[in-house]
């Protein structure tokens, strides 16, 4: 089977996760393709494939004869799909782009147009999956998903390709920052691994930003506007002040590379009580720590104007830069290189402006680069992925496995 069936038939599946679920995991609906590919796998003839209880999903390709003393390997992907974008009925069909604005719904007038999406100039010729505008596609994470059992198949198809034990899990809610969490690292049993979650082919990512949130909750006094001078409180305008003292210039809509950011995300309240919640993103340790003490100190400020408890900032850390952890094994980035270009493609090392399941894992002992999928414009409905870069994503990967299987030598 084709990682372009593989995919087609994974993205059919609904399995939008849930920020506000404390439920494991966080939707039903994601064990439906959890079990689906726990027999997939067990079919492909990997040993222990199951769904484990908390939705994820594992399985081990057995070393090839010799190479049971190589390091084992593990492939991780994520099966769940972003919430807050559509995901129901994904309606998805191989187009042919031959340039020009790429009709994507001709009823509801949507389209994508080169002159917003350039990356379209690229793919001229080409076959591309598309949805029909209404929801997202599904590439992240389906087609890591469909990469990694397509080159499993490959290689247990041909055994005269030496490679050591892998280890594979997929893992669910990987959208709302849980899925690294569900890995049982002792049970998985790898030395390295690689998450197969970024996005245009040829990427390799080992640097990502440290992460917080920040809920900022303003205390008002509410009082009959017609009686409040010099005691009405207004929460919501308190709220207001400190958006305005954010530096306007240090969000995501102005910000590339490896510039930090804050991101307003949520913002609710009224006159009594107003809350904010936002993301500081940086790839360097000590501005991360500046951003989280410049919204202590606004509050300091507000807090100064309009009494003492009436602004409260709770930080919560959510994951760091992995490339501390992933530079002290040099080869990953190395075998990782030289697959992309057995595959005939020019690696690119590129930091990820977000985070990744690899990151999380890395700070918890398995050092784990993150690679390409293919795809362009996760989490919206112009997401769309190559048929090409599907299919040689799972030929970089047992590029991978074969090469790591050797030393590097491929």
């Amino acid at each position: 089977m084709t990682a372009l069936e593989r995919f087609l038939r994974y993205v059919s599946y609904d399995t939008q996760s849930s920020e506000t679920s404390q439920d494991t995991p966080s939707t039903p609906k994601q064990r439906l393709l959890g079990a689906e590919l726990a027999r997939e796998l067990q079919a492909l003839g990997l040993e222990g494939a199951h769904l484990a209880e908390n939705g994820a999903v594992y399985a081990w390709l057995p070393a090839s004869p010799g190479k049971e003393g190589v390091p084992v390997l593990a492939l991780l992907a994520h099966l769940d799909t972003a919430p807050r974008v559509p995901s129901e009925h994904v309606r998805a069909r191989v187009v042919r782009y031959q340039g020009g604005d790429l009709v994507l719904n001709q009823e509801q007038g949507i389209a994508m147009s080169p002159a917003d999406f350039p990356d379209l100039a690229d793919q001229v010729g080409r076959e591309l999956v598309v949805t029909d505008g209404t929801t997202l596609l599904g590439a992240d994470d389906k087609a890591g998903v469909a990469e990694i059992l397509t080159a499993l198949e490959t290689l247990l198809a041909h055994p005269e390709l030496p490679h050591g034990r892998v280890a594979v899990c997929i893992t669910p809610d990987e959208e709302v920052g849980r899925g690294a969490g569900y890995v049982d690292l002792d049970k998985l049993g790898a030395a390295f691994g690689y998450t197969v979650d970024g996005g245009p082919l040829g990427e390799l990512e080992y640097e990502n930003f440290n992460a917080a949130e920040a809920e900022v909750l303003f205390h008002g006094v509410n009082i009959h506007p017609g009686e409040g001078k010099n005691k009405l409180r207004n929460a919501s305008l308190m709220a207001a002040q400190f958006i305005a003292m954010v530096p306007p210039a240090e969000s995501p809509a102005h910000t590339e590379g490896y510039e930090g950011f804050y991101h307003l995300c949520t913002m609710e309240g009224d006159e009594s009580l107003a809350r904010l919640q936002w993301l500081i993103r940086d790839h360097d340790w000590d501005s991360f720590q500046r951003r989280k003490r410049t919204l202590e100190g606004i509050a300091f400020y507000l807090e100064t104007r309009y009494g003492l408890g009436t602004v409260e900032v709770k930080l919560t850390d959510s994951y760091y830069n992995m490339r501390e952890k992933v530079l002290p094994h040099p080869q990953l980035l190395d075998w990782a290189r030289e697959a992309f270009r057995r595959a005939g493609v020019e690696p690119r090392d590129v930091p990820i402006r977000g985070g990744t399941d690899g990151a999380q894992l890395s700070w918890r002992g398995l050092p784990c680069p993150n690679l390409s999928t293919g795809g362009y414009h996760f989490h919206g409905v112009y997401e769309y992925i190559p048929v090409q870069s599907l299919e040689t994503m799972a030929q970089v990967l047992v590029h991978l496995v074969t090469g790591a299987a050797q030393g590097g030598n491929f």
